[in-house]
């Protein structure tokens, strides 16, 4: 992989496991918890597409809202006593274990470290600080700045104008195979963190990479021996 200027970064599922707010209450969640939390996040993603779709944009946070009453709505059994507890846990979203050493790893390259999300800033600046990640960024940026979700190019492009530089600036890294997507068609060379082993999608936007975590990113390239 060649030294990029600047490495960003997706946020929720990248580098904070969205999971990990409804883990925190599995045994009372029962059963259904695994299905409940995928059904959060789906519902979540979805909103965003269908609103970017019809113009619209209202905060990430009011749509994780959104998202988790279907949940409980998709789920009745689970106790809605619990929203409150699951909304603030996901303000306080558990770092993949890699994540810190990583990114400080990069930023002693030299590289500049941002992220890019959907998120809106506050629920950004909470979750980064909480995970005690803040200290390892140059920038925390938000689609809420251009009021439209990835995978639409002003999003990507939001990189661009903070950085002042060129796509081929810029390494682009996501967990979310369609952000991985759209990064690609924008212009960024990109790098899948395929976590759970998913098939492959969108094989005409391939990445440069696909790893299993972030942990590759920060070892130097293999020399070539021949």
């Amino acid at each position: 992989m060649r030294s990029a200027c600047v490495f960003v970064f997706d946020a929720y599922g990248t580098l904070l496991d969205v999971h990990s707010a409804v883990s925190k209450f599995a045994s009372a969640l029962g059963v259904d918890a695994i299905r409940f939390s995928e059904t959060w996040r789906a519902k979540q993603l979805e909103y965003t597409w269908t609103l970017s779709l019809m113009r619209r944009y209202e905060p990430f946070w009011t749509l994780t809202e959104r998202a988790l009453d279907f949940a409980f709505a998709k789920f009745p059994a689970a106790d809605r006593a619990l929203r409150t507890a699951l909304l603030d846990a996901y303000r306080t979203l558990d770092a993949y274990p890699e994540v810190a050493p990583t990114l400080e790893l990069l930023r002693a390259s030299g590289a500049k470290i941002a992220v890019l999300s959907n998120g809106n800033r506050a629920m950004l600046e909470a979750a980064f600080r909480s995970a005690k990640l803040d200290t390892c960024l140059d920038r925390l940026l938000s689609v809420e700045d251009v009021g439209v979700f990835k995978t639409d190019p002003r999003a990507y492009q939001r990189v661009l104008d903070e950085f002042r530089c060129a796509r081929g600036d810029v390494t682009f890294v996501s967990s979310n195979r369609w952000d991985v997507a759209g990064a690609v068609s924008f212009g960024f060379e990109s790098v899948w963190i395929n976590r759970t082993q998913q098939p492959d999608e969108y094989v005409e936007l391939a990445p440069i990479k696909v790893l299993a975590d972030l942990t590759a990113l920060a070892l130097p390239p293999i020399p070539n021996s021949n």
